[in-house]
């Protein structure tokens, strides 16, 4: 109830559950596909540390240790029949966390003086520090993916430049037959968009094919998610477009005569 995991079948533990009643345990979902799948777990006996527990209930699967994480089989047992030299304490509770991590502490201290809480954090921070090396290794993606982004639109304006410079006399001869300067301007920056239509889809498929290595990093997102490619090609049209601008304004204003004779 703490953690917000439903039970499926069975109960959950009681004040009942001491050292002095019979051995417990809750199973999820996974265990209990697992080992019995001939029918409901609940009443059923399962062996740990040399221990038979007799299981009570059902939990629904939930993530555990971190949100990338497989489903797996898990079960818990009273903390009172299974005793540890380490306990994390879940409150769940709708005041700040600094005034219950001062009620905590002083009621901790009341009970043993010589206990040293760890400090308090909300279950927010903890997930934030689970995922801390995907969020890295995404933050490292992004800025590479920048930096390829901004190389790719220098590339393209570079050559986009060349060509102009090296089709003046051909631009000059097309406006003294009669082309205006939005023909120029849109016969550049098509030029521009069929090399970046190429080099796109190129890149496409090579990532439609390694995108699945980093799956790892991604949480309810599918390395080929066609919303992530559609907005990067999103992105990449609009780079080119800014990159081919300068060239093609630049090619709308050549002027005939002296293109011609140069």
């Amino acid at each position: 109830a703490t953690m917000g995991s439903p039970l499926v079948a069975g109960r959950e533990f009681t004040r009942a559950d001491d050292e002095k009643a019979p051995a417990v345990a809750v199973v999820n979902e996974v265990m209990a596909r697992q080992f019995w799948r001939d029918g409901d777990p609940v009443g059923r006996r399962l062996q740990a540390n040399g221990r038979w527990y007799l299981v009570v209930g059902v939990a629904k699967m939930s993530k555990y240790r971190n949100l990338t994480e497989k489903p797996a089989p898990f079960f818990w047992v009273p903390l009172r029949q299974s005793p540890l030299t380490g306990v994390i304490l879940q409150v769940r509770t709708s005041q700040p966390p600094d005034a219950v991590s001062r009620t905590l502490t002083r009621e901790i201290r009341a009970l043993d003086d010589n206990i040293a809480p760890s400090p308090v954090i909300t279950m927010r921070e903890q997930v934030a520090r689970t995922m801390a090396p995907q969020r890295v290794a995404l933050l490292m993606i992004a800025i590479f993916a920048g930096l390829a982004l901004v190389l790719a639109a220098i590339g393209l304006y570079g050559v986009m430049s060349c060509t102009v410079s090296q089709s003046t006399r051909e631009l000059g001869l097309r406006m003294a037959l009669g082309a205006g300067r939005s023909d120029l301007l849109r016969l550049v920056l098509s030029h521009g968009l069929t090399l970046t239509v190429t080099g796109v889809a190129l890149g496409t498929a090579v990532a439609l094919g390694t995108s699945r290595l980093l799956g790892f990093l991604l949480y309810r997102v599918s390395p080929r998610d066609p919303v992530a490619f559609g907005s990067a090609l999103l992105v990449m049209i609009a780079a080119a477009l800014v990159a081919c601008f300068l060239p093609a304004w630049r090619a709308s204003r050549t002027d005939p005569l002296q293109a011609l004779r140069s």
